[in-house]
């Protein structure tokens, strides 16, 4: 049973480190890597849980009762994962956006096809309203990947807590980048740096905003899974198929911005064919190596379908 109780604990560690890689990438979402590794759900009515109730428990039956019934081990290992793969990846992650845009975006495209295949079990029947949820959510995902981005500003700390709020409530849904979402408000680079630095009074401020945002929005969506389940999923595997226009591999660059260092980054960019992005631009767009990374993508999603299947059907046999 302890064994059990540890290979699961192991589990959720690197799916938060999955996670916290995920939205350090300006187009994926932390969100949309809860929905493909089964966990969407209980990450949402934990972090719904948060309320008078928990603070009634904290103070007359003490930290353990609290604990448990805001599923304080699951959060805590999830959110380990998330923080030490941000801290991480990050380099990493500037290093493939810079010299690897092509494959990265291709292999995250590949996760969301074979996700949103998975995905359109959790509704059921196709019905006109999951039609028109499903609509919906593409359409919310295509015009937040629509806007144009601001360049970095000089932010104070009032506005990295609004930023914060904002964010996270892109990070916890599919399909919305909340890396892109401060992107759009001009901080992207600013945070980067300031966690790359260990600027301790913005990372503070900024997940206090991301706490509060986290706490409010998610009493919304967990009130949408709870009364409407069928219709969220369509809604949310609707957000999840757009994205893959966020995260198109072919772009040529519209507008660029300056970063603090003075290096330049591309600001709006125009989505292209892979044979238009080469006489656009006159650099190879690596179709081969994109191609191998959507298959590894999804290659992985039907591993990952398959491996947790077979687990819950082994627990299922030792219950028999």
């Amino acid at each position: 049973m302890l064994k059990d109780q540890t290979r699961k604990n192991i589990k959720l560690f690197c799916k938060g480190l999955a996670m916290g890689a995920a939205d350090s990438v300006p187009g994926v979402s932390g969100g949309t890597i809860a929905v493909i590794s089964g966990i969407y759900d209980e990450l949402i009515y934990s972090l719904r849980s948060f309320n008078l109730r928990a603070l009634q428990l904290l103070f007359g039956q003490g930290i353990p009762a609290a604990w448990t019934h805001v599923n304080g081990t699951f959060l805590f290992i999830l959110l380990c994962g998330i923080l030490i793969s941000l801290r991480l990846s990050a380099g990493t992650v500037l290093f493939l956006l810079d010299n690897y845009f092509e494959p990265l975006m291709a292999f995250f495209i590949g996760l969301v096809l074979a996700s949103s295949w998975y995905l359109r079990a959790r509704f059921g029947v196709m019905r006109g309203l999951h039609w028109l949820a499903l609509l919906m959510g593409m359409g919310v995902t295509v015009l937040v990947g629509s806007i144009t981005p601001q360049a970095p500003l000089d932010v104070s700390l009032g506005y990295l807590f609004i930023c914060g709020m904002v964010a996270i409530c892109a990070m916890v849904l599919p399909g919305i980048s909340g890396a892109f979402i401060l992107l759009l408000l001009g901080v992207y680079d600013y945070l980067l740096m300031a966690l790359l630095d260990l600027v301790w009074s913005v990372v503070v401020v900024f997940i206090c905003g991301c706490v509060v945002g986290l706490l409010s929005f998610s009493r919304v969506l967990g009130w949408a899974l709870a009364r409407h389940r069928d219709t969220s999923y369509a809604f949310l595997t609707g957000m999840l198929v757009a994205s893959i226009y966020v995260l198109w591999p072919w772009q040529t660059v519209q507008s660029f911005y300056t970063d603090l260092e003075g290096v330049v980054h591309p600001l709006k960019s125009l989505k292209l064919s892979p044979f238009e992005y080469q006489a656009v631009t006159g650099q190879d767009p690596l179709w081969l190596y994109a191609s191998l990374a959507l298959v590894a993508g999804a290659g992985l999603i039907v591993a990952f379908e398959k491996f947790f299947s077979r687990s819950v059907d082994v627990q299922l046999k030792g219950t028999d």
